[in-house]
Formats: C-alpha cells, structure tokens, sequence
C-alpha cells in the first residue's frame, strides 16, 4: 500500500453499447458476463492488492450507489461521489481530484474504469506502480494498450522518445488521435508507434489541476469552489447548482490533447477489453470448437459457426440451428439478432428507439 496513492473508479455511464442487457437501470458495470462477479466488483477486487478501500473512491449518479454498494460493501460510503446529472469525464476526474486534495495532502490519484476487462492482474498492479513513480515527477501518465488489430473502434496514442530515466518503458506522447478509419488504424499498426487509448490516468491532483486552470479554466473555477466547499453545509445545494451550469466535455479532448507532460506506459499483455459491443465477447470469452460463445443457460447448438448466444431467464432454452456469423441476445422484453462484426450498430438501435419514444426498452 502507498499511502499518498488513491483509485478514482468511474462507475456512473448509462452503458447502451451492450443493449438490451444492459440498461438505464441495469448499465454495463453491474452486469455479470464473467462467472459470478459483475464488471464493477471485478473492477474494484482488482485493487486490493495496491489500494485499501479507504483508497477508493467511485464517482457515479445517485440512482446508481445502492446497486454498486450491493456489489461491494468495503469501501466507505462517504467514498462515493455523487455526480448530480451526466457532464462527462473532464468534470467527474476534475471533481474527484478536487475532492481528493481537499482531504488528503499531496494525493497521487488513478483513473480507472469500472466496465473494462483486464485478465492479468498482477501486471496491471506493476504498471500501477511504475505510473505512480512517473506521477511523482509532476507529469500526467496514461496506460497505452497494445494494439492486437487495427481497430477503428479506439482513440489512439502516439508515441514519442523514450525517458531514459526510468528504468522501465515510458515514453512522452506525440498525440492523441481520434477513432482512425480502416487504412489509418492498418498504418498505425504497421508503424508499431501508437497505443489503443486505455482511458485510465495517473497523476498527482495539483498537476491535472493545473492543466484545468490552463485549459479549462471556466469549470476549473466551479470545481475549485466545489473543492472549497467540500463537507460545508450548503455543499449539496451549491453542487448541484454548479452541475447544471458545466458543459459537458470528456477529459480526452478538454485536457489531454494539449496537455504537456504527458507519458505514456505501454501496457502490454494486459488481456484488456472493453467490451465496447458484442462482438468484443468473441475477443475474450472462450469458444467451442465452431467458434460459438454460449452465455445462456440451457441451448441446444446444430451446426452452427461463429455464434454468441446470451440469454437472462435461467429456464428459458435457446435452440439455433444452421446459423454462421449471429449474435442473438435475449431479454424478457427484447430480442437482439444481428449479424457478427455488425453490433456497433446497436448505437443506432438505441438513437431509434429514443426517436420512436419507446425509452421504456432502454
């Protein structure tokens, strides 16, 4: 354990890319895909290692704590921070490092999901560490992810010159580079220079704060008074007050992509995802010998190929026959069915859905 060192979890995300399990009420972090343990309980026993839970703390919307703290119910509840409505990631890292250095001296805070996939743990905790060691130098670190094939689905990182330094691999970072079409996500794999962006942070609180006072400095003046505040009595009504005024903007394009300092860890064989759609399952859960992924409870498969099957209701069997290249999701009130290589397009769905008025299956 460091004792200046503290997890930030976002965990408050609508989560549609997984429709229709996953919901309003039911978002990607409280699903359970992996055995007996949802994506936020995976999330945060992953830490135990490095991070006592008076070390972690979970920005999230109201309606959301009493289903994470069901899941776990070490960390303490004044640990949760309650975004009052959706404003994206600039002000929920903004507000958590404001929070954090009004209670704690000198903090060093982790960013971290709450939805992610990452099977080797113990590498993970070393990159931790080593980005704690490069945060002590006032500069702001990002976990790079190997790129495995040239998706068009991630931002990307450019890498730049070594730090020598370190006596691990860290380099400072050219750019950050938006979702790439096909042939320039093939170029960026070919060149061996560019990571998948990751979306975690590490970085001492001063030193983002910074950054937002440079580069935002109209939410850096909300969120300095919210940090100043912090605990008063009229904190809850001031706010919530200031909440309603933030421009939503993610922490990628309002501070990283002009941020100086910046260095990137190559986090390689993380086994990361995150399970940014159906087809990733096929990425990381294990397939039968005809490439099929079986999550119901009861099927019966003939002569299919290269089949995701997922069903809620433990009594319901799932027979397919014949089928190549289909991804079938069932809910007591939807049905998925679509093709492999196609489920990016349930965003789609979902916009539909909301232009016909029938928010009740989201």
């Amino acid at each position: 354990m460091i004792s200046d060192y503290y997890a930030v979890i976002m965990a408050g995300g609508g989560g549609t890319r997984l429709w229709p399990l996953s919901r309003h009420t039911k978002p990607k972090q409280l699903l359970q895909l992996f055995g007996e343990k949802t994506f936020f309980k995976l999330a945060v026993d992953r830490l135990s290692s490095l991070f006592a839970p008076e070390h972690i703390y979970i920005v999230t919307v109201a309606e959301q704590v009493n289903a994470l703290r069901e899941q776990v119910n070490v960390i303490p509840e004044e640990n949760y921070l309650i975004e009052p409505h959706p404003r994206g990631t600039a002000s929920v890292v903004g507000y958590a490092a404001e929070v954090l250095q009004h209670l704690h001296p000198d903090p060093t805070m982790a960013v971290l999901t709450s939805d992610h996939v990452i099977e080797n743990e113990p590498q993970f905790i070393h990159l931790l560490e080593q980005a704690y060691q490069v945060a002590a130098d006032d500069r702001l670190v990002t976990l790079g992810i190997q790129p495995t094939f040239p998706s068009t689905g991630y931002g990307y990182i450019h890498q730049g010159e070594r730090l020598e330094e370190y006596p691990f691999p860290a380099f400072q970072v050219r750019s950050f580079v938006e979702k790439p079409d096909q042939l320039h996500a093939e170029e960026y794999l070919r060149s061996g220079e560019y990571y998948w962006n990751s979306g975690m942070f590490i970085w001492k609180t001063n030193a983002i704060l910074q950054e937002f006072n440079r580069q935002m400095p109209v939410l850096y003046e909300s969120l300095d008074l919210l940090g100043q505040r912090y605990g008063h009595a009229d904190y809850q009504a001031l706010l919530l007050e200031t909440w309603q005024k933030i421009a939503p903007q993610t922490i990628d394009y309002g501070i990283m992509e002009h941020a100086q300092k910046v260095v990137v860890l190559p986090a390689q064989d993380l086994g990361w995802s995150d399970v940014g759609s159906w087809d990733s399952l096929f990425e990381i859960m294990k397939a039968d010998e005809n490439g099929n992924v079986d999550l119901s409870s009861i099927s019966i498969q003939l002569e299919n190929k290269n089949c995701l099957i997922k069903t809620e209701d433990p009594k319901k069997i799932v027979v397919i026959a014949g089928l190549e290249d289909t991804i079938v999701i069932d809910t007591p009130d939807a049905l998925l069915v679509c093709k492999k290589g196609e489920s990016q397009k349930v965003r789609q769905i979902v916009s539909e859905l909301k232009q016909k008025e029938l928010e009740r299956y989201l």
